[in-house]
């Protein structure tokens, strides 16, 4: 099928080159000229784990295409997707006028059949302001389909080869035809498409990531109460996940949800449940816990510096706001980064990925170091922040001559309490008793 892909972010650029995997003909689209000749030029513009490799297959095989042209672009295409941003406004709603501004082109551009796709993630009801924005400037039949993405940065190209579910919102007969032969090799061991109204589609979406934040966020209430408690919540997360009706995932505690997903999502619901008149509690609560668990580390790190942390050395690992992605987007880090900078400390970074994000972010106010072991020299005290693989096992006895002060500060909980209590460091965590 010749396909088109309105916009190159994370969503488009991924979904772009998986359709092009599967055969099919894929133009992306970005009004951003200078990162459409550097993606004709070969460069991938994000970071997300086997991306690059099909990136490249694809594009040198002819069926990956870029271009700022909206009209060349989608000209020929039998499905056009919007993959185009929706960031909170003020009131956490999602701004729809990205989505909007290309469904009012689209109306003078169709030249026959098409199924526009809204595959951002959108508020209840978008569908049907974009077909109102295409038909008032359109003379021919087409079709808007919901078909929400769940894909995990990190593993994205995973997710989209081989979906759990996919969810499609449509009331056409013909609509759902085209989406079904779309869709039919990326689901051939049976896993299920899942058919439904636009509305619940759409809703779908945002019910998922809020119940997957609030997941996250009760954990980390519980966390809170084993420190007052003097329980262990690793030992908790094991106990309770171990029962099927809960399931183990998304049990792990530490300083707070972050990325483009789940804080987006989690104010759009609510902002959308209060625009029709329902008081969303649990929400308003996720959002209230998961504010302040991203910084709750903060007066630990004071307190074991003295209670100031003005012209004290602290190394941080981790920047991006999880593991195997560059993507800072509500990180937590970088809100604990604004404060400590503010209080006067100086800090040593390091991350896999998401060190020249933050570069451009914060310039030199920062000191970047290539790997983790150079960020800890000289510092008083080592805050994680991104549970990345490559923190899990440093050289303590190295780690150790190399700082100033044995400190950890650990908002991930990646190290064993008996072995680093061995090791002979200082370790605060979350909802665990601290080794002092």
């Amino acid at each position: 099928m010749r396909l088109a892909v309105v916009g190159t972010g994370y969503v488009g650029l991924v979904t772009g080159a998986c359709f092009a995997e599967t055969g099919n003909t894929v133009t992306c689209i970005d009004i951003d000229r200078d990162k459409v000749d550097r993606m004709k030029a070969g460069q991938v513009p994000i970071y997300e784990n086997g991306l690059e490799e099909i990136f490249h297959r694809n594009q040198q095989q002819g069926r990956l295409r870029f271009t700022s042209d909206l009209r060349e672009g989608i000209q020929g295409a039998e499905v056009i997707f919007l993959a185009l941003p929706t960031p909170p406004g003020e009131n956490g709603s999602a701004d729809l006028s990205y989505v909007l501004g290309v469904a009012d082109q689209l109306g003078f551009l169709l030249s026959g059949y098409t199924v526009v796709v809204d595959k951002s993630t959108v508020p209840v009801g978008t569908a049907e302001k974009v077909q109102q924005a295409v038909a008032k400037n359109s003379t021919v039949a087409f079709d808007v389909v919901s078909n929400p993405e769940f894909l995990r940065e990190g593993l994205a190209i995973e997710d989209f080869m081989k979906p759990e579910r996919v969810v499609i919102g449509t009331n056409s007969p013909k609509a759902k035809v085209v989406m079904e032969r779309l869709y039919a090799p990326f689901v051939r061991q049976g896993n299920p498409i899942f058919f439904m109204d636009v509305r619940s589609a759409e809703l779908t979406k945002y019910a998922a990531n809020a119940f997957l934040a609030t997941k996250i966020t009760f954990m980390n209430e519980i966390a809170n109460l084993c420190e007052r408690l003097g329980a262990n919540v690793d030992d908790v997360r094991k106990g309770i996940g171990s029962d099927s009706r809960i399931g183990k995932r998304f049990l792990f505690s530490g300083i707070g949800y972050g990325g483009s997903c789940f804080p987006k999502d989690v104010k759009a619901m609510a902002q959308s449940s209060r625009e029709v008149g329902y008081d969303f509690k649990i929400l308003e609560s996720v959002m209230k816990v998961n504010k302040s668990q991203r910084t709750k580390l903060l007066p630990v790190i004071r307190h074991q510096l003295g209670g100031s942390v003005k012209g004290k050395t602290i190394a941080i690992w981790g920047l991006a706001f999880k593991p195997q992605t560059d993507d800072i987007r509500e990180a937590p880090a970088l809100e604990n980064i604004d404060v400590l900078l503010e209080e006067g400390a100086v800090l040593r970074v390091h991350d896999p990925e998401a060190s020249n994000n933050v570069e451009k972010k914060y310039g030199d106010r920062l000191i970047y170091c290539n790997a983790p072991l150079e960020a800890a020299a000289g510092a008083d005290l080592l805050f994680i922040a991104t549970e990345w693989q490559q923190f899990r096992s440093p050289d303590f006895t190295e780690l150790g001559q190399l700082m100033k002060g044995k400190i950890i500060v650990d908002g991930r909980n990646l190290y064993n309490l008996e072995e680093i209590k061995e090791k002979g460091f200082k370790y605060f965590s979350v909802g665990r008793k601290p080794i002092e």
